[in-house]
């Protein structure tokens, strides 16, 4: 299962739907973009900033997501040239259907890459265009 930043983010502090993200892919093999390493640090402080979790749940959050990559819980995929101009394919061929933003572009555009993963966002723009494109979505779970 191919999984964008904000659902690491999910699985790796508390959120109000964090056990039904962790239910939703117990037992899946995760991947994810090489990018996930900058976003989920700054999801992680941006919440800290915003009084969301204190300063020890966000390092114990970076740490969690660490060791998940170092214990291969969570892949990383590469973040290349190629997926670099795919992701600028993907925004030219969703607009102006879907407003996609350049990381959530990256993000579809290695689930999409990769292949045989399905792809499980909580971000309406990401599913949308994983829709659009043809790639196949894990749904969310029921709130």
């Amino acid at each position: 299962m191919y999984l964008d930043t904000c659902v690491i983010v999910k699985l790796v502090s508390h959120e109000p739907d964090s056990a039904a993200y962790h239910a939703l892919v117990a037992g899946h093999p995760v991947v994810t973009s090489e990018l996930a390493v900058a976003e989920v640090r700054s999801a992680l402080l941006t919440k800290e900033r915003a009084g969301r979790i204190s300063r020890q749940s966000r390092v114990t959050g970076w740490r969690l997501f660490q060791d998940k990559v170092h214990d291969h819980e969570f892949v990383l995929l590469p973040l290349n040239r190629h997926v670099i101009e795919r992701a600028g394919a993907v925004i030219d061929q969703c607009h102006p259907h879907v407003a996609l933003r350049t990381l959530d572009a990256i993000h579809v555009a290695t689930a999409e890459l990769h292949g045989g993963e399905p792809m499980c966002s909580s971000d309406q723009r990401v599913c949308d265009a994983s829709e659009f494109i043809g790639l196949a979505m894990v749904a969310p779970p029921q709130k």
